[in-house]
């Protein structure tokens, strides 16, 4: 069974984000979706361990400074919980390599919201913009729409 911790990571360079066209897998609930890169935690690691680990993974790069943003809760039909630790990065190391998930691409960070993202999504990078305070967000999806938001355990 997969963890229900993950993380997600925007790395920030030059005013972009890099952003991951997931369209790699068939059977995939992030199908042609952008998202920053993450994934579920492994047996005994810790959300920087798993930061590291899944960065890497999926894009060759080194983080050499990151902020952990904020955590966000997923509740989605009959789907399990997932609990999602939020990450920006500014600095790394190494060259940037093919994932096997999708297309990596830099995207300048005021074009984000023209991209096919989660409406979530939408949410927790309009925060990051704003540059808010560690924050607690709840998403709750009904059919693959966005149905609530809650930040730091008040109604949006």
């Amino acid at each position: 069974m997969k963890s229900p911790l993950t993380t997600l990571c925007y790395i920030e360079k030059d005013g972009c984000y890099l952003m991951l066209h997931r369209v790699s897998k068939k059977n995939d609930i992030n199908r042609d979706k952008w998202i920053g890169v993450g994934g579920h935690f492994e047996d005994g690691e810790s959300p920087e361990d798993c930061l590291l680990r899944e960065v890497k993974e999926e894009t060759g790069l080194t983080l050499t400074s990151w902020q952990f943003c904020g955590i966000v809760t997923f509740i989605a039909d009959n789907a399990p919980p997932e609990y999602m630790c939020l990450y920006t990065a500014d600095s790394f190391t190494g060259t940037l390599a093919l994932c096997d998930e999708g297309t990596l691409e830099w995207v300048p960070v005021g074009e984000l919201q023209n991209l096919n993202l989660w409406e979530g999504d939408k949410v927790f990078l309009k925060l990051l913009a704003e540059k808010a305070p560690f924050f607690s967000l709840k998403l709750v999806y009904k059919n693959g729409a966005l149905t609530e938001k809650i930040l730091n355990g008040k109604k949006l």
